[in-house]
C-alpha cells in the first residue's frame, strides 16, 4: 500500500461519497427548475441516503467474495451512469429515482476502506485506513460548498455532469491501480448477507464497538442538525451560504482521523478512544454556553469534529482487526449502525430543539457522551478486547 495508492483511494473515496451531498444546497434551485415544491425537493436528500443505506447493506459485503479490482471500478462506472441520469432528469419524480440509484451505487468509498485495510500491513494499517477515511470526510465536508459554487456559475445540472466525468476518470485509475486479489470467502449471496449478522452475534467486541460507533455518529448529526437551527435564528440570522461555511471548520476532523490511525498503530487505540469520548463531552459542555458566541461555537465544532472522527477511525480500525477475512462485512455492519445512529440523532435534534432549544440539545449530547464514556470504561479491559462472546 504505497503512499500514491493510499492517496488515490482517499481522493476517489471522497469524490464518491460527495455524491450523497451535491443536492443539499441546491434544493431550492431544483424545485424552481422542475416546478416542484420545496418540501418535495427535500426528499432528494432522503432518497439518496436510503439508497446509500441499501447499498451498504446489499453491495458492500460483496467485497469479501468478488475480485475488487473489477467490483470497485464497476461500481464507480455505475455511479457515473446514475449521475448522468440525475443531470438529464426531466421531472422531480425522475430525479428522485435517479438519486436513489446514485446512493445505491456510490458505496465504492466503503469498499475502498476495507480494501486499504487488506493491502496495508500490521505496522501501518491504522495510518492507511485513517488517510482513506479522512479523504471520505473531506469529500463530505467540501461537497456542499463545491456544489453551490458550480451551480451558481453553470446551473444545478452541471455539478452532476462534472461528477460523472470525474467518476469515469477514477474508475479507469482504480482499474489500473488495484492489484488482482483472490476472494477471501466463497459464499452464496444469501449466506453472505446472513454472515454479517453471524459476525455481530458471535463476536462480543464487535457488538460493543458498533454501539459506541452509533452513539458517536448520533451525537454528531444531532449537533449539526441543531446547529443549523441555531445559526439561522436570532441573534445570528445567518444565510444558508454562511451556515454552510461552518462545515469547512470540520476539516479538522479529517486531520484527526489520520492522526488517530497512527495512535492505533502504536498500540494506543483503547486509551485514545477514552480521551476522544471525554473530548466529546467537553465539546457539548462548551456548546451549551455558546448559544450567543460565534467563537464558542467554533471551538465546540472543532473539538467535536476532531473527537468524533478520531473515535470513528479507532473503532473502525479495531473492527478490521477482529476478522481480517470479513472486513467488508464488518464495514457493512459499521456503516449501517452509524446510519441508524445518525438518523436517530437528526430526529432527536428536532424534538429537543422544540422542547428546550440549543441548551437541551447540548446537554443531551453531553449526557450521551458520558454514557459512552462509561461503556468504554467497562469494556476497555474486557468486552471491547475479547474476540468471542463466549
Amino acid at each position: 500500500m504505497s503512499r500514491g495508492l493510499t492517496l488515490l483511494f482517499a481522493i476517489a473515496g471522497g469524490t464518491a461519497v460527495a455524491n450523497l451531498y451535491w443536492a443539499q444546497p441546491l434544493l431550492d434551485l431544483v424545485a424552481r427548475d422542475l416546478h416542484a415544491s420545496t418540501s418535495l425537493a427535500g426528499w432528494l436528500v432522503t432518497a439518496t441516503q436510503v439508497g446509500y443505506a441499501a447499498g451498504a447493506l446489499l453491495l458492500v459485503p460483496l467485497g469479501d467474495v468478488l475480485d475488487r479490482r473489477r467490483l470497485i471500478p464497476g461500481m464507480v462506472l455505475c455511479s457515473a451512469l446514475a449521475l448522468i441520469a440525475c443531470a438529464l432528469a426531466p421531472s422531480i419524480g425522475a430525479l428522485l429515482a435517479a438519486v436513489t440509484l446514485l446512493g445505491l451505487t456510490t458505496v465504492s468509498g466503503q469498499l475502498l476502506t476495507p480494501l486499504a485495510g487488506d493491502l496495508a500491513d500490521d505496522t501501518n494499517r491504522g495510518q492507511v485506513v485513517g488517510t482513506v477515511v479522512s479523504g471520505l470526510l473531506i469529500g463530505i465536508l467540501t461537497s456542499r460548498t463545491i456544489s453551490g459554487f458550480i451551480a451558481d456559475a453553470a446551473g444545478w445540472r452541471t455539478i452532476y455532469l462534472v461528477a460523472a466525468a470525474a467518476a469515469v476518470v477514477f474508475a479507469l485509475l482504480l482499474r489500473r491501480a488495484i492489484p488482482p486479489l483472490p476472494a477471501k470467502a466463497h459464499l452464496p449471496y444469501p449466506q453472505l448477507l446472513l454472515s454479517v449478522w453471524h459476525v455481530i452475534r458471535q463476536v462480543r467486541a464487535v457488538r460493543w464497538t458498533l454501539f459506541l460507533g452509533a452513539i458517536a455518529f448520533g451525537v454528531f448529526t444531532m449537533f449539526w442538525t441543531a446547529l443549523t437551527f441555531l445559526l439561522s435564528a436570532e441573534p445570528f440570522s445567518y444565510s444558508v451560504s454562511v451556515i454552510g461555511l461552518f462545515g469547512l471548520i470540520g476539516l479538522a476532523g479529517a486531520l484527526a482521523a489520520q492522526r488517530a490511525g497512527r495512535l492505533h498503530d502504536r498500540g494506543r487505540s483503547m486509551s485514545a478512544t477514552g480521551w476522544g469520548w471525554a473530548a466529546i463531552v467537553v465539546a457539548f459542555v462548551v456548546a451549551a454556553f455558546a448559544d450567543r458566541s460565534v467563537a464558542g461555537i467554533i471551538v465546540a465544532v472543532v473539538l467535536l469534529d476532531i473527537a468524533v472522527q478520531g473515535v470513528n477511525i479507532l473503532n473502525q480500525t479495531r473492527l478490521f482487526a477482529v476478522a481480517p477475512q470479513a472486513r467488508s462485512r464488518l464495514n457493512t455492519a459499521f456503516v449501517t449502525c452509524n446510519f441508524i445512529g445518525g438518523a436517530a440523532g437528526s430526529a432527536a435534534a428536532s424534538v429537543l430543539w422544540s422542547a428546550g432549544g440549543w441548551r437541551a440539545v447540548s446537554l443531551t449530547g453531553a449526557g450521551l457522551g458520558c454514557v459512552a464514556l462509561l461503556v468504554w470504561a467497562l469494556g476497555r479491559r474486557g468486552p471491547l478486547l475479547s474476540e468471542r462472546s463466549g
